[in-house]
């Protein structure tokens, strides 16, 4: 079958925001809460309580992050929940008020669009919360209530808060404050759609769906797709699927999926034996052993055979998000290890998603340190702020470096180059990951290269020797774009 991707989605640059750590309006509105007690901003985060980040301060950001090059955002949930991470939806319908409900998120939406920047929100439908009003009445009326099937319901009475009792409900990963829905039951199913339909009729650009694969009902995800496609064609799904993910990516049900295939050797790359275990052992990917060039080609090649190239460009790819360290982190703060990877994550075919403060360098642990407060202007690191910046803006002006073929040529020790085509334009990407002086003598006809020897980004030394022959003296842990 012929696969259909969404277009804009092969030209995004993403930023994924955390909503209650982004950013706190500084605009005056008519809110519930008037005077909140919110934790302090830059106190280390917990898993409980707010910051009070909220979608006003995003709408305030806009310019910041038009500046950056964002053309899309995902956020993580913004649905009513009492959790700061709102995983725990209480109403799918509304925005939660903390963040400025319905209306904040309207005036969001248009002023992004007005940019031209996109909109993806998280689709938890895989379990809601006990605050949630279906499971809420079981917990109230017990076997009297017309919602027992839309859970998964094993014996009475139901404990949803007393730990010493057992919960007699199914919770997602046994966690009793997510109650997980029968999605067998068609009401359920029908009711998912019809959540997924209506952001989407309002305006909302996709849907980034957490844990996906916990939903095995035959033929949910290929309805999903074909209800969200009836109303936009052009909306994406995105699915979170940590590893092989060609079950969900054969054109019936998601565009593409988190793509942490590519995340975990890029950092094992970039970042080697600075790797902080800690922080990798974990959570579902595996940055780790360090990885040489050739072996890093070896992961990378084996990954663009994986899916069908359409799909390859609708990928969402990362370095790091909520459930994930922060690469800063990671790498025991070495700077070039954050640069040498945003540089092959921006010139990568796919979508490239930015974690918010990563372009900043903010830090940040295992959940909940992952999700620190967006850091004060007087903190930021600028010079990281430029890399970003520069490197989006170079993928704006080549379209060779969104949709353009991609071949590796060079992949020797620490060194990996590789090559960007579209049409008559080639653009060549070199990384030297050591921390000596390397050289790549390239013969550019053997490899069947035409290209210009006009550097687009970094600091290496370009020389045409005779013949063919092409050098490039990298410094140590940098890399350059030569078109």
């Amino acid at each position: 079958m012929q696969i259909h991707t969404p277009e804009w989605v092969k030209h995004a640059v993403f930023y994924q925001i955390f909503p209650d750590r982004f950013a706190i309006g500084k605009q005056p509105q008519s809110c519930l809460l008037k005077n909140p007690t919110w934790g302090e901003w830059q106190a280390p985060p917990t898993m409980q309580g707010y910051k009070g980040g909220d979608l006003w301060g995003v709408i305030e950001k806009l310019d910041y992050l038009q500046d950056l090059g964002i053309n899309a955002i995902y956020f993580t949930p913004i649905f009513q929940s009492t959790c700061n991470h709102r995983y725990h939806t209480h109403d799918y319908y509304q925005v939660d008020p903390i963040l400025g409900g319905n209306k904040a998120f309207k005036l969001l939406l248009e002023q992004a669009h007005q940019r031209d920047i996109k909109i993806v929100l998280d689709g938890v439908f895989n379990h809601a919360s006990r605050g949630f009003y279906f499971f809420n009445d079981i917990l109230e009326n017990g076997p009297n209530s017309p919602w027992l099937d839309w859970f998964k319901i094993h014996d009475w009475p139901l404990s949803a808060y007393d730990g010493n009792l057992p919960a007699n409900y199914e919770g997602w990963v046994n966690n009793r404050a997510l109650p997980v829905f029968n999605h067998d039951n068609p009401d359920v199913k029908e009711y998912i759609m019809e959540i997924a339909e209506y952001w989407i009729e309002m305006g909302v650009d996709g849907w980034r769906l957490d844990v996906p694969f916990e939903i095995t009902t035959p033929g949910f995800w290929q309805e999903f797709r074909d209800r969200v496609k009836a109303v936009n064609p052009e909306a994406y799904i995105v699915g979170e699927i940590w590893q092989d993910a060609r079950h969900w990516l054969d054109g019936t049900q998601f565009d593409g999926v988190m793509n942490y295939l590519f995340t975990a050797p890029t950092i094992a790359f970039t970042a080697g034996n600075r790797v902080e275990m800690d922080y990798v052992r974990n959570p579902s990917y595996d940055p780790y052993p360090a990885l040489l060039a050739p072996d890093y080609a070896t992961k990378i090649q084996a990954l663009l055979d994986l899916y069908p190239w359409e799909i390859q460009l609708t990928q969402l790819n990362l370095l790091a998000s909520h459930d994930t360290a922060r690469l800063l982190s990671i790498a025991h703060g070495d700077r070039a290890s954050v640069e040498l990877s945003t540089l092959l994550l921006l010139t990568f075919p796919g979508a490239a998603s930015i974690y918010y403060g990563d372009e900043v360098g903010l830090a940040g642990a295992l959940d909940p340190d992952s999700r620190r407060g967006f850091p004060a202007e007087s903190d930021w690191d600028r010079e990281l702020l430029e890399y970003h910046r520069r490197l989006i803006a170079i993928r704006h002006a080549y379209p060779a470096l969104r949709t353009g073929t991609y071949r590796t040529i060079y992949a020797r020790g620490e060194v990996y180059a590789f090559v960007r085509t579209l049409a008559d334009v080639e653009i060549l990407v070199a990384v030297n990951t050591s921390t000596e002086s390397e050289t790549l003598s390239l013969d550019l006809a053997e490899l069947g290269i035409n290209i210009q020897s006009k550097q687009l980004f970094g600091t290496a030394k370009l020389a045409q020797s005779s013949g063919n022959t092409f050098k490039i003296d990298l410094n140590p842990r940098s890399g350059c774009i030569v078109a």
